[in-house]
């Protein structure tokens, strides 16, 4: 009799955001806000800012701490004040009603302190992903990096999820 083969198939179990406990917790969300910016640096269409919103509500409103980390243009890997995502950060501040601090980076020690510093209830944006060339590499290290600022990962970036790169 032929021996029979075992067929393992990994599953992946996913979680939705409403059955995590998010109270004092670090919850690293993946956004796409990657808008549009004019010749000044000024938003021209702020629907992903907008429809992103609910999401950072709910974290907010469960006492969770939002670490939103996000691209913006298609970056070299070089810092870049045209890509910056300060106008954003002023944006999610005037919807939200609630300061909405811009990081130095999206990783190093003065962004850890930063993070280690949010209280429940409290939002910052990291800079731009992609000026770390390890972010389009989908750099094993520079993913490390970022999932080090979270205790939750969350992906509300249903745009760029097919993308091989770190944060995603």
């Amino acid at each position: 009799m032929p021996s029979q083969k075992v067929m393992f198939k990994k599953v992946l179990y996913m979680r939705f955001l409403r059955d995590l406990s998010l109270a004092d917790r670090r919850v690293l969300v993946r956004a796409d806000f990657n808008v549009p910016l004019d010749e000044n640096l000024k938003i021209t269409d702020e629907n992903r800012i907008t429809q992103f919103l609910p999401t950072l509500r709910y974290i907010l409103e469960q006492k969770g701490k939002a670490i939103l980390m996000s691209h913006l243009g298609d970056g070299s890997g070089k810092v870049d004040p045209k890509t910056s995502l300060l106008p954003v950060a002023k944006r999610l501040t005037e919807l939200m009603g609630m300061e909405i601090q811009l990081a130095p980076d999206c990783v190093g020690q003065d962004v850890e302190t930063l993070v280690n510093k949010l209280q429940p209830g409290q939002a910052i944006l990291l800079q731009n992903l992609r000026y770390h060339a390890g972010e389009k590499n989908n750099d094993a290290e520079f993913a490390s990096l970022l999932a080090r600022l979270g205790d939750v990962y969350v992906n509300d970036a249903f745009a760029t999820a097919h993308r091989a790169h770190a944060s995603i």
